[in-house]
């Protein structure tokens, strides 16, 4: 469970961190106060000093934007630690518009330096799969052998 509370004592999001603590979840509490004493009764505590609001009462600000960037930073490492990436590159995805699709080809084209013709003929081979193409692209295995290569990896 994580709890968001800009001043680190809101009683909805403690309470909310309390009963998932009583049920045996891990808890976190990101907050703009690192002096919060919340601080001692979860597992893991994030406490970004923004200093004071430049309208006092105004958390949406600093505070929240700090978080934001917390939490994009977490998403991020976590995106990372699912192999949902490759190098720099978001590879775990569903192309479900001409876009992503297109964004499909450019990411292949960058990760492996083929053409964009070839990274066509891959992820078409691949039944629009990025990973499976990327994997076939950069190791030279055919299709067959890169999806075994994934599902043996878990992905």
């Amino acid at each position: 469970m994580v709890g968001l509370a800009a001043s680190g004592r809101t009683p909805y999001v403690l309470g909310a961190l309390a009963a998932s603590r009583a049920k045996g979840a891990s808890t976190v509490l990101l907050c703009a106060n690192p002096e919060a004493e919340a601080a001692r009764s979860v597992d893991v505590f994030i406490g970004v000093d923004t200093g004071p609001e430049v309208v006092t009462g105004s958390t949406r600000m600093k505070a929240g934007t700090a978080q934001k960037l917390v939490l994009n930073a977490f998403s991020t490492a976590v995106m990372v630690r699912l192999g949902r990436v490759y190098s720099n590159l978001m590879i775990d995805m569903v192309a479900t518009n001409a876009k992503l699709r297109g964004r499909m080809i450019s990411i292949l084209i960058e990760a492996t330096g083929c053409s964009e013709e070839v990274s066509r003929r891959a992820l078409t081979e691949a039944g629009g799969d990025l990973k499976t193409a990327l994997v076939s692209l950069v190791s030279g295995a055919g299709v067959p052998a890169a999806r075994a290569a994934l599902a043996r990896a878990d992905d």
